[in-house]
């Protein structure tokens, strides 16, 4: 709090995180406790519009020396905020 990357945080107005697929499910929470304690809003992600791209069938996280299962327990489909996700699909790549 009071820096100005937490100014930014609490301004802002959308949050995206491309990629998010390959993230811990931890980073994710620990995403939504720093928005709702710099924003003072109990709601997820404090209340901010947040847009999570990605494709879970590319790269899941990395565990070192871990197997399949252990990828898919820390993904962020395994994270309790996943319930609360509403789910988009691009169809049509513009490439």
């Amino acid at each position: 709090k009071g820096t100005e990357e937490a100014k930014i945080l609490q301004e802002c107005k959308l949050i995206v995180w491309d990629e998010c697929t390959m993230a811990h499910k931890q980073a994710l929470e620990a995403l939504d406790r720093t928005l709702q304690d710099l924003r003072g809003n109990g709601k997820l992600v404090g209340g901010a519009v947040s847009l999570l791209a990605g494709d879970f069938r590319q790269t899941l996280p990395v565990i070192s020396e871990g197997t399949m299962a252990d990828e898919l327990k820390v993904c962020l489909k395994a994270s309790h905020i996943s319930r609360h996700v509403h789910k988009l699909e691009l169809k049509t790549n513009m490439r």
